[in-house]
């Protein structure tokens, strides 16, 4: 800065080797107008650190006027603005004069430095022009002297009024020959000035000690946007202006970073390997890619403010890390799978070498979670804070499962072993003991059943003692073993029993046809056929009350003897008394079976609601059978015919022991019963020849001996009446058999 046509253009390409337009000192500057107009930029050559030199159009000109001096204000302020010193040109004859040329352009300096709201620390220097015979030790006390009274007379805002002058400048005064007469001592004392410029920004100095520095990458925007508000004549806010240049520049800085970090091949690498398996080294490898993306911006930005450094990395950091984050998730679903699966290898391997279900679960486990654990630190990205304890959940989650899973299992296939183990030592004793029904029977059975049911539960509970149950569990199971061994027990007799029918035959046939000796019985006509039938029928008799009731809890009952009042002795004076004896403690005796046979006789019409739906709905039949007679004719014999051929084929009796059984006794029994009832019809037409009585045998006859000595004959007759109070009864096809 300073006066125009004052050779500012000259010092600085001498100064700084650079190439400003000069004054043809041959014309002079009263020929010629302003050689510099406006602001102009140079780079100073051979200099470190790299340097930027103004060149400002000098004050006081002629082309611009007196009143004219917004621009001269507005270059100063630009210049106190962006740089780090400034050199005052001036006049050595001007020194100590009050009207000198020097002293409009301090009071604009000051004057400007007060728009500032926080002024950056400038570097005055003042070259002193021309210098003549006057040392410079006596020249600089009075130029310092008129700079402070400036100083102290440019009015200041509330909070600078107390403020010295060395807060906002560092003063410097340097003298000069004249170019003119002098040239070799001029280039001399520039050539030494010149050395002040290397290394300038270091400690000691000339802009040492510089404040609010704006990085060389955003100098451009910020002059522009300085410029813009001094143009505005608005009061320029540096440090505002500062975070607003770091924050636009950050942010350009930050989304270049970002765009290289996306087009990075490397990661696009990573990227897709993720998608199909588990990526070595994921987290060290992305680690390193974010880290040379963040150092990069770290470097470009590193000069601007640092709450807006820090603020737009941790910013882009943010963005990186949510791009890289889907990637990671997906690393860490491969490792928990891929833990899974070899647990379960590792398990199943262990299960089958014979070691301890509950130990080789725990063992495993904790092997498993600490290699998850291993490879999920391999994946982590160090930028990031992720928490993988949820994933490390869902893994213990997932073993667990599968550690349920396969202790079910096994513990359903031991019990299925045991089980099939039970029904195997039970099945075939009991029956065994059933086809000999006596009175010993059953306490056999219970012992059989103690016995195999404590051998089972000893070796179950020897077999799944590497479980490590709960006791609550534990009894819970071998409760419900002892409850299948009852239970096997259980239906092994029901299912026997619906055999007891045919059992009874067997053996009623077996005694009645062999002797003691189990040998073929020769009748002589000398047997005692009543005490040979009554002993073949109480022995056919003891098996069905046997097996009338399941009496594995050792209770006593009346069944048998209330079996024997009711059909063996049936004919004897004392049966009701007996009956009504047996009934009052026997529930099974509760009733005779005439009685429930009577009572069930009773209930022979529907439910009312089925008598008023009949009536309803047969209406339009009823009329039809009161206009044609004969049709309840033909129903009647209908009915006569139906009732005939069920009570001929008796067929409750044939349902009473089942519907299967039922029916396929009725399916023999139809035809020939049809054909029996047409041959008594037709025997019924005709009228007898002869009045003779018929005739019946002598009982003790051999035709009648002959006659009940063939098995074809008992087996027939056994099939009708299963017991024969005589020999008699026993051979006859009568109606009361």
């Amino acid at each position: 800065m300073g006066p125009q046509s004052s050779g500012k253009s000259t010092l600085l390409n001498h100064l700084f080797r650079t190439n400003f337009r000069e004054m043809d000192a041959y014309r002079g500057r009263h020929v010629l107008s302003q050689t510099t107009k406006g602001v102009w930029l140079a780079i100073a050559a051979g200099i470190e650190p790299l340097t930027l030199v103004m060149d400002l159009e000098g004050t006081d000109g002629r082309e611009r006027g007196e009143d004219d001096t917004a621009f001269e204000k507005q270059s100063a302020l630009f210049a106190l603005a962006v740089s780090d010193i400034v050199l005052i040109n001036m006049w050595c004859h001007d020194i100590g004069r009050e009207q000198a040329a020097n002293k409009p352009l301090l009071k604009t300096v000051f004057q400007v430095m007060m728009r500032l709201f926080s002024p950056r620390k400038t570097t005055l220097i003042f070259v002193i022009r021309d210098k003549t015979r006057t040392p410079l030790e006596a020249l600089e006390p009075v130029l310092r002297e008129d700079i402070q009274k400036i100083w102290d007379n440019v009015p200041k805002p509330p909070a600078h009024k107390e403020t010295p002058l060395s807060e906002f400048f560092n003063v410097e005064v340097v003298a000069l020959s004249s170019y003119e007469e002098k040239e070799e001592q001029f280039k001399e004392q520039v050539a030494s000035l010149r050395e002040r410029f290397f290394h300038s920004i270091a400690p000691g100095g000339l802009a040492g000690d510089r404040r609010g520095v704006v990085p060389a990458s955003g100098f451009s925007f910020s002059a522009q946007q300085i410029w813009k508000v001094i143009k505005e004549n608005k009061d320029l806010d540096l440090p505002a202006h500062k975070v607003m240049v770091a924050t636009v520049r950050c942010e350009e800085i930050a989304d270049e970073k970002f765009s290289s970090f996306t087009a990075n091949e490397e990661w696009h690498q990573i990227e897709e390997a993720v998608q199909s398996g588990l990526v070595p080294g994921f987290g060290r490898k992305l680690s390193a890619i974010l880290n040379s993306c963040l150092a990069g911006y770290e470097s470009e930005a590193i000069y601007f403010d640092e709450r807006v450094r820090t603020s737009k990395r941790k910013h882009l950091e943010e963005k990186l890390l949510q791009l890289v984050q889907p990637a990671f998730q997906l690393v860490l679903g491969h490792i928990r799978s891929g833990t899974v699966e070899h647990f379960k290898q590792a398990f199943d391997k262990a299960l089958n070498a014979g070691e301890a279900f509950s130990s080789a679960a725990r063992d495993c486990t904790r092997l498993y979670m600490v290699r998850f654990d291993e490879k999920c630190t391999d994946a982590v990205v160090e930028q990031a804070n992720w928490d993988t304890s949820k994933v490390r959940e869902k893994l213990k989650r997932d073993i667990e499962a599968h550690i349920a899973a396969v202790r079910e299992a096994k513990l359903s296939e031991v019990t299925k072993t045991f089980e099939m183990k039970i029904n195997e030592a039970l099945s075939g004793p009991v029956e065994a003991l059933l086809d000999e029904a006596n009175d010993e029977t059953w306490p056999a059975i219970r012992k059989l059943l103690q016995r195999e049911t404590e051998s089972a539960v000893s070796g179950f509970s020897s077999a799944v003692s590497g479980f490590e149950l709960g006791e609550e569990t534990m009894e819970k199971m071998i409760s419900h073993l002892r409850d299948y061994a009852r239970g096997a027990v259980e239906a092994k007799v029901k299912h026997e029993a619906g055999k007891v029918l045919s059992r009874m035959k067997d053996r009623f046939e077996t005694l009645f046809n062999r002797d003691a000796d189990s040998m073929p019985r020769v009748w002589t006509g000398k047997e005692d056929i009543r005490a040979i039938t009554k002993t073949a029928r109480s022995a056919s008799l003891k098996l069905l009350s046997v097996m009338a009731a399941v009496r594995l809890d050792n209770e006593v009952d009346n069944i048998e003897k209330s079996l024997s009042l009711a059909l063996l002795d049936s004919k004897s004076g004392s049966t009701v008394t007996d009956r009504s004896i047996i009934s009052q403690g026997d529930p099974l005796a509760s009733s005779t079976w005439e009685e429930e046979a009577a009572r069930r006789s009773n209930n022979w019409l529907p439910p009312p609601w089925a008598i008023v739906a009949m009536v309803v709905l047969g209406f339009n039949e009823f009329m039809t059978l009161l206009r044609n007679p004969l049709y309840l004719g033909v129903i009647f014999v209908g009915y006569l015919i139906i009732k005939a051929v069920w009570v001929q084929l008796d067929v409750s009796g044939e349902f009473r022991h089942g519907a299967l059984p039922g029916i396929l006794s009725l399916s023999n029994k139809f035809l020939p019963t049809i054909m029996n009832l047409l041959k008594k019809l037709a025997e019924a037409g005709q009228v007898p020849q002869t009045n003779d009585p018929p005739r019946n045998p002598a009982p003790g006859s051999k035709s009648f001996a002959s006659r009940v000595g063939t098995s074809s004959s008992v087996s027939s007759t056994g099939s009708s009446a299963v017991f024969p109070e005589d020999a008699t009864e026993y051979s006859s096809t009568s109606k009361e058999d």
